[in-house]
């Protein structure tokens, strides 16, 4: 404070020195305006008289001006007055006469036109429907020329198709006899013939059905089984899509759906929800994950800021969303060192970080380490609360490093990275189904190949079955023809001996004849049926050309009739458009001529206007020009008037201002022969240097002015003389603080021995008591490890073996050792009174008993039990029951 005085000081000296320089500064500047003021007030009076001068010239002209222009106006309108007399009405309704026929002609001459190409038109028409015709009428006589060809050539068709009919017949019939007589002798032979060669047929037809049965590559019964696995992956892919339908529904929040923000958006920059880029490697962390990442686990990511920004303005997004941008989200890994020392401290995989149990696509992973990277995974409580570090167990309790814990119930935890996985798994499932399904279908392709196999094996079937029935029809005819045969052969035998020879030399000799009759019979008969054929074949292909050709006359015909119909329409058009044609010409030249008549009288009449219009405008200009330099002169006027006010005004204030200054500054009157001198005080050499010093002087001592305290100076010495004060008082207090510091450390070392005698005296009855009230336990109060008697924490042991948490006891055993606690505090120091609420409600009979017994020569003791073997022991009872619905109080005193 002292310090701040003396700047305080120094800025008050500061202000003082400049106020003084400021003073001469400001009456420089007064007497420069005083003089300044004094030469604008006497050159004012001189340039008044100078301008009222000119302004009496400028007034002489500016009359005569308007006397010239008055006489061009009159001039002027006298001409007007001259050409609306004389031209004004014939000119008008020359214009109106001509407008009309214009209009006239304009119309009649549309009219015209329309009519010529009217007609021009109706007379192409006529010419090509007269082509038309002569075309129909050649094409008419070619078609009845060609039906009288075809006719005549259908007639010499019909005789020599009878001709060879009956040519046909003679030798039908001689072959006829002759194969009749050939077939007497060889009936047998070719019966036999006959039954071997079907014989053989059939059996060929039953290999070739059996060869073309074993090349195709199917297996019987094999469709059946595909046909079934085909049902049972429908189900399946139905049972999957079912299910992914179901967990979409309920993962409605985790699906992000957007429109195209704008025209050809690649999507793959939207890499999608975080909670659908993950992959959780362990179900039993799934809880902890979710708490973990939170909210985060419903945000979006993206490649860039700007695609964000594009989805946000034009993706038409149906809920806000945070968008996390992987080039520049930032993410707070946990650094490997503290991840070994969390390993070191709660034990190898009992902590893990977040971001270790999921997996990603490598292109996200900033956006991972950002939603796990600062959390870790903790297996249990107790290591949750070891590490420094946000922490989530595995039943999702959330721990800070400043203390906050963040638990309780999670009622269904862990669901939707659950129902993630799940349709995950169900979506991998359907893929390779599907895939097998569709594995299925390309080899239900051979459907194909199962039609051909069982019409093979059915042809097979009935082609053995048939050649099977052949065989034996056979055999039973052969053996009954054998056995009449050998009966008539043993009869006949003897006859036909002797006339064999010479009917086989007859045989043979007639045998030759008559085969190379038949087959010269043969060869005539072949060749009559194909002329035959032939013949046929062409009277019918007459014939159909024939009805073709009269189909095509009668159409011809029609369409020659509808062309005349139609000819003899459009000619009468031509003639009443040739007459309408002509009228109109006639009138539209009769209007031409009218019009240019009018336009002729019209022109000669605008031309005579024109002049008159000619010497009105160069009157105008004249005067316009006159008009011209009188408002110059009233501007001029005008302005040496405002400059005369002006300067009156300037001579009025300046006398005035040079009265308020004198009137003012008094000391102007006794320093006013000084102003302007060289050496002095008032040396307007350089007024504007001295003005700019003024107002930077005057804006320094205003800011000082404001900070600068005008009190200081006695501030000051009263300041000083208190910190000499202040000083002595300081060595008084540190004196005493020496003396206070010392007596402190005695009482500490008096407390810590008061303690320490106190725990060891609590701590032995402690063990006592409960190794009394629990035989074969020991129970103490120490320190925790590397701490003093700041805090006790108590121990409890079974035999040998002491217990890591009271949790591991049961509630009877803490009852007792809480008592145990009490009654050892009692020993030390009693209390005058102690309330117990039924703490022997875990106990049974003997643990009550021994409790009574204990507490009943101690200080006075108020207990509240239901137990028989605790209010035994008391000296006064006090029981409690329900009378008529009353609760009612009864008061006992034991006997002594």
């Amino acid at each position: 404070a002292l310090e701040k005085l003396r700047k305080e000081k120094g800025m008050y000296m500061q202000w003082a020195n400049g106020n003084s320089e400021l003073d001469r500064l400001r009456r420089f500047c007064v007497a420069y305006e005083f003089v300044q003021a004094e030469k604008i007030r006497d050159a004012a009076v001189s340039g008044v008289e100078q301008i009222k001068f000119k302004i009496t010239e400028l007034d002489d002209n500016t009359e005569m001006l308007r006397v010239e222009i008055n006489e061009m106006e009159k001039k002027i309108s006298t001409l007007n007055a001259e050409k609306e007399a004389t031209l004004g009405g014939e000119i008008k309704s020359l214009s109106e006469k001509v407008d009309v026929l214009s209009r006239d002609l304009v119309k009649e001459t549309s009219v015209l036109k329309n009519h010529e190409e009217s007609l021009k038109t109706e007379k192409k028409a006529a010419q090509k429907i007269l082509k038309s015709i002569e075309g129909t009428k050649r094409s008419i006589q070619e078609r009845e020329s060609a039906v009288k060809k075809s006719e005549d050539g259908a007639a010499d068709l019909k005789t020599r198709a009878e001709d060879l009919s009956k040519s046909l017949e003679e030798l039908e019939k001689e072959y006829q006899g002759v194969v009749a007589r050939r077939a007497q002798l060889k009936s047998k032979h070719q019966e036999a013939a006959a039954v071997e060669n079907e014989l053989k047929a059939k059996q060929r037809d039953v290999e070739n059905v059996t060869k073309a049965l074993r090349s195709v590559t199917y297996e019987e019964d094999q469709m059946e089984a595909l046909q079934k696995e085909q049902s049972e992956y429908l189900d399946l892919v139905q049972k999957l899509k079912d299910e992914i339908r179901f967990l979409s529904g309920q993962l409605a929040n985790v699906h992000f759906t957007y429109r195209d923000p704008v025209k050809n958006f690649d999507r793959s920059k939207v890499k999608g929800v975080v909670a659908k880029l993950i992959k959780v490697k362990d179900s039993s962390v799934m809880t902890a994950l979710e708490v973990a990442a939170g909210g985060k686990l419903f945000n979006v990511v993206v490649d860039t800021e700007n695609t964000g920004k594009q989805l946000l303005q034009g993706g038409d997004l149906r809920r806000r969303v945070t968008i996390i941008p992987l080039n520049k989200i930032q993410s707070h890994i946990v650094p490997p060192r503290v991840q070994q020392a969390a390993s070191r401290l709660v034990g190898e995989g009992n902590a893990k970080l977040a971001l270790s149990l999921v997996g990603y696509d490598e292109e996200v992973k900033t956006a991972m380490a950002f939603v796990f990277g600062s959390t870790f995974v903790c297996k249990s409580i107790d290591a949750a609360k070891e590490i420094r570090t946000p922490s989530v167990t595995l039943e999702g309790d959330f721990f800070q490093p400043s203390g906050l814990l963040t638990g309780g119930s999670r009622r269904g935890g862990g669901d939707l990275l659950r129902q993630l996985h799940e349709l995950s798994e169900a979506e991998s499932k359907l893929l390779i189904h599907q895939q097998r399904l569709s594995e299925v279908e390309v080899k239900i392709t051979l459907l194909p190949l199962q039609k051909k196999f069982m019409d093979l094996k059915s042809q097979l079937e009935i082609k053995s079955y048939d050649l099977s029935l052949f065989q034996k029809r056979a055999e039973q005819q052969e053996l009954e023809q054998a056995k009449h045969e050998v009966k008539d052969k043993q009869l006949l035998f003897e006859n036909c001996v002797a006339t064999v020879s010479s009917l086989e030399k007859s045989i043979k000799k007639h045998g030759n004849e008559r085969e190379s009759r038949l087959k010269d019979i043969d060869k005539k008969i072949k060749m009559a049926k194909a002329q035959m054929q032939a013949a046929l074949k062409d009277l019918k292909g007459h014939e159909n050309e024939r009805e073709r050709l009269v189909m095509e006359k009668e159409a011809a015909i029609q369409e020659l009739a509808s062309l005349e119909n139609q000819l003899a329409s459009i000619e009468s058009q031509i003639k009443g458009l040739t007459e309408e044609a002509r009228l109109l010409t006639a009138k539209v030249s009769s209007i031409k001529k009218e019009f240019d008549l009018a336009k002729s009288e019209l022109n000669l009449s605008r031309s005579k206007m024109k002049e008159c219009d000619a010497q009105i405008n160069s009157i105008i200009k004249e005067q316009a020009k006159l008009q011209q330099m009188l408002s110059d002169t009233n501007v001029d006027k005008k302005r040496m008037e405002n400059e005369v006010k002006r300067m009156e005004m300037d001579q009025k204030d300046c006398a005035l201002k040079v009265d308020k200054l004198l009137e003012k500054h008094s000391w102007i009157g006794a320093e006013k022969q000084l102003f302007g001198k060289s050496g002095t005080d008032y040396d307007f050499a350089r007024p504007n240097k001295s003005r700019e010093d003024f107002e930077k002087l005057q804006a320094e001592q205003s800011g000082l002015e404001k900070r600068v305290n005008k009190k200081v100076m006695a501030m000051f010495e009263k300041a000083e003389d208190e910190y000499k004060d202040l000083v002595s008082r300081k060595n008084i207090i540190e004196n005493d603080k020496s003396k206070i510091k010392k007596v402190i450390e005695e009482l500490d070392e008096k407390k810590k021995e008061t303690l320490k005698h106190t725990w060891e005296k609590v701590n032995k009855d402690f063990g006592s008591i409960f190794s009394t009230l629990l035989p074969g336990t020991m129970a103490k109060l120490e320190p925790p490890e590397g701490s003093s008697l700041d805090g006790l924490e108590v121990r409890v042991a079974f035999g040998s073996v002491w217990k890591q948490s009271l949790s591991e006891l049961s509630g009877g055993q803490r009852s007792l050792l809480a008592l145990s606690l009490i009654l050892a505090l009692l020993l030390f120091k009693p209390a005058p009174l102690y309330i117990l609420d039924e703490v022997d409600a875990a106990l049974d009979l003997s643990h009550t008993q021994n409790i009574g017994r204990m507490i009943k020569p101690q200080s006075q003791f108020i207990v509240v039990s239901l137990k028989e073997g605790m209010f035994n022991n008391a000296n006064v009872l006090f029981r409690t029951k329900f009378v008529d619905g009353v609760s009612t109080v009864q008061r006992t005193v034991a006997s002594k």
